[in-house]
């Protein structure tokens, strides 16, 4: 099958496309992804039709193993999304504090994070140190848990572990509003 021919490659869209669609509309759950899953499926394969190889299956298996992959990379990146914009909210009291209480000028908003910085370091600083360099090289450094173990030489799972623990004790030591709760010896 010849995909870089323009009749060979509307026939494959033709045949192809629904289930193409119905793969992506699976995981995204929206049709606007969907279509543009199916456009970017369909673009690769034609900037590259090499790299479908029948020897390996059938060309719908592949389209559609595409389009979920495409798929879960679009949900995943919304789910990222949606987590640093929960970050980014600050909640008071049951209520989300109006854009002028955030304003980083304001003398209280920037005594609030210095003191919450404060905590924050000194909390870090009473940590273990492996589960602090975990944390840093997360938080600060923007390193995944994998970066993380090659980085510091080691498993995945104990740098996943040390990256929860150490969350663990900064939520105990903190509390849910950011100030300190207990002291980090006991």
């Amino acid at each position: 099958m010849r995909l870089d021919d323009p009749a060979t490659f509307a026939r494959t869209y033709d045949d192809h496309a629904r289930s193409v669609y119905a793969a992506a509309l699976r995981v995204t759950q929206d049709t606007a992804q969907a279509q543009d899953v199916v456009q970017d499926v369909f673009l690769r394969l034609w900037r590259n039709p090499q790299r479908f190889d029948a020897r390996r299956g059938e060309l719908g298996s592949y389209l559609r193993l595409m389009a979920r992959s495409r798929a879960l990379d679009l949900w995943r990146e919304a789910q990222a999304a949606g987590r640093a914009r929960d970050r980014l909210t600050v909640v008071e009291g049951g209520r989300v504090k109006a854009r002028a209480e955030l304003d980083p000028t304001r003398p209280e908003t920037a005594l609030e994070r210095r003191e919450g910085r404060a905590a924050v370091r000194v909390a870090l600083g009473e940590l273990p140190p492996a589960q602090r360099e975990a944390l840093v090289l997360a938080y600060w450094g923007g390193l995944t848990a994998d970066e993380i173990a090659r980085r510091t030489g080691a498993p995945l799972g104990t740098a996943k572990s040390r990256l929860r623990l150490g969350l663990t004790r900064l939520r105990e030591v903190l509390g849910s509003d950011g100030e300190a709760a207990t002291p980090l010896a006991a």
